[in-house]
């Protein structure tokens, strides 16, 4: 009994201490799962929700003192009951979340080993047996050192657990154990590997044969039975393999930007995944070194999972220079446990990786495309305005009168706001920001890429666009800038077809359709039979008659028109 108690000491003292130091070098990440168990479907303890990361601290400490004190042999007693109760609640909650698979990850090993509810509640039972035979035999462990030598140990070990915890607090993990490592690539990351395992899921279908419910059970073909079909209800019975990156998505105002992103070369990622949370100490480092990045010739863009708006007001009154997309907040808080953090990817692998403290110390270089007259001011105005641009077309696009409330609280309106005359409102800003892209123009030029970077080189094209008496104008301006580089040449194409159109005349790139009452059309197009070549030249990326689908439905088919055809409508 003497050697097993001996050896269960020295066995169960370094697992708690490993086990304890994994989470304390990612004391936010455990406080992530901590959440997840005083969720309402779970412990239903929302009101410790705030607490959470001050508990997840005191749990990580008290675990690796626990295992420090257990060696040494220091309070025996206090250590060997506080041992006990420790393994004997965790063991009912991890039976309870595998018996009712409530929390798919415990969290005793951080992100550095994931188990199952199962395995997590089997190793607690073994550790569980572990603890009560020290207990029945704490006769037989005898402390090492003196006294005084086991509390400066176990004192010493505290102080080195506050340092610790506060460094990894201000800055971000030691140890990093996701996939979203340095030097990892989020592309190959989402990978399936070949011959991976496949879910397996259950069916069971239900019809009513002759007043009474059958239930025929199958792994996903239509059963061959008489009655009328009721329903169907799928269980997942086998996992497949899931990748190490998952949900991982960049979008925007319904577009999906993740693949275009992570091709990219020399992007500056920020990310917020909250901005209820966030840390706004931070953004005064973040825009110093976005702003360098910018002028060094980087891209520079936010994530986040907060609302389009609230981003866009904290653009605002951060003067950021940058364009946040929404990404989900359970990635983005994996990726970096820091509200804001910076990453620098180089196409889809992370080359840098920081916490808002350190967001100076990253590491930039001038680039090829380095913007040596960056008008940052004039981004910012430019971006502003972008925003404007759409401020009531979005609430023009609510499809009921409630989606349309919701929309415009989240903007912050007021209910004469949002239940106003929106296309009077917006004809006013449309108005206020051509005033001021007049003067841009006349001064500076067009304000393109080498001026205000991507996507801002957009704005003044937006502005231009919806002032359709204007584009007469500044047509030639706006095709120079394509011809130039300095604007995406498709949406030189897009304003062309449009002019075209409002003159009267046949459009060259095929963009431009309308709706009446004998039906919808796509605008006549000179020479059609070749507007697919035109359009990849100009690059769009679908075909004439793909692009009409989406305008119009699925169910449009593309047909060339004349004007002729059109004048008789």
């Amino acid at each position: 009994m003497k050697y097993i108690v001996g050896f269960l000491r020295i066995f169960v003292g370094i697992f708690f201490i490993i086990s304890g130091f994994i989470k304390l070098n990612d004391p936010v990440g455990f406080s992530f799962k901590l959440k997840d168990y005083f969720a309402p479907d779970v412990l239903n303890l929302e009101f410790l929700v705030p607490f959470a990361l001050v508990i997840a601290l005191f749990v990580v400490i008290f675990e690796v003192l626990l295992g420090i004190m257990l060696i040494v042999g220091y309070a025996k007693k206090f250590t060997l009951w506080s041992l006990l109760l420790m393994i004997v609640f965790f063991t009912f909650l991890t039976f309870y979340s595998a018996y009712f698979n409530k929390v798919t990850d415990c969290g005793c090993f951080g992100d550095a080993l994931k188990l199952t509810p199962w395995e997590s509640f089997w190793k607690d039972v073994v550790l569980s047996i572990m603890i009560l035979i020290l207990f029945f035999g704490k006769k037989h462990i005898q402390p090492f050192f003196s006294k005084f030598g086991r509390t400066i140990i176990v004192f010493v070990s505290f102080i080195a657990c506050m340092v610790f915890a506060y460094y990894v607090l201000q800055h971000l993990p030691w140890i990093d154990f996701r996939a979203y490592k340095i030097g990892a690539n989020i592309q190959k990351g989402m990978e399936v590997p070949e011959g991976a395992p496949k879910p397996i899921f259950e069916y069971n279908w239900k019809f009513n044969v002759n007043g009474e419910e059958v239930i025929v059970t199958t792994n996903g073909d239509y059963p061959q039975q008489e009655g009328e079909f009721i329903g169907v209800e799928t269980t997942e019975i086998q996992k497949g393999y899931e990748p190490p990156v998952h949900d991982f998505s960049i979008e925007r105002e319904g577009e999906n930007y993740t693949t275009q992103f992570l091709e990219a070369e020399n992007l500056i990622v920020v990310i917020a995944y909250n901005l209820q949370n966030t840390e706004f100490d931070g953004y005064s480092n973040i825009k110093k070194v976005t702003d360098r990045a910018l002028e060094l010739g980087y891209q520079v863009i936010g994530l986040s999972a907060s609302s389009q708006e609230k981003t866009a007001q904290l653009v605002e009154d951060y003067k950021l220079n940058f364009k946040f997309y929404f990404c989900d907040e359970t990635t983005l808080k994996t990726i970096v446990r820091s509200n804001p953090g910076i990453l620098e990817l180089q196409k889809g692998t992370i080359k840098q990786k920081l916490h808002w403290n350190d967001a100076p110390e990253l590491q930039l270089e001038k680039k090829e495309k380095a913007i040596p007259a960056f008008d940052v001011g004039l981004k910012q105005r430019l971006d502003s305005i972008a925003v404007l641009d759409q401020r009531y077309r979005k609430l023009m696009q609510a499809d009921t009168p409630e989606a349309r409330k919701q929309m415009g609280e989240e903007m912050g309106l007021s209910e004469a706001e949002y239940n106003g005359n929106l296309w009077t409102m917006q004809e006013a800003i449309d108005s206020a920001n051509m005033a001021f892209i007049e003067r841009v123009f006349n001064e500076k030029g067009y304000p393109g890429i080498s001026m205000v970077g991507e996507p801002t080189n957009t704005a003044a094209w937006y502005v231009v666009q919806h002032n359709p008496d204007k584009i007469p104008t500044y047509l030639p301006l706006i095709k120079k800038a394509g011809e130039e580089g300095e604007l995406p040449f498709r949406l030189v194409a897009m304003m062309e077809d449009r002019y075209l159109m409002n003159e009267g005349k046949m459009q060259v790139y095929g963009t431009q359709g309308m709706s009446n009452d004998n039906g919808s059309y796509i605008w006549p197009i000179e020479t059609s039979e070749t507007v697919n070549e035109r359009r990849k030249e100009a690059g769009f990326t679908q075909t004439i008659e793909e692009y009409a689908k989406d305008l119009f439905g699925e169910d449009f088919e593309y047909r060339a028109l004349t004007l002729d055809d059109v004048n008789r409508t």
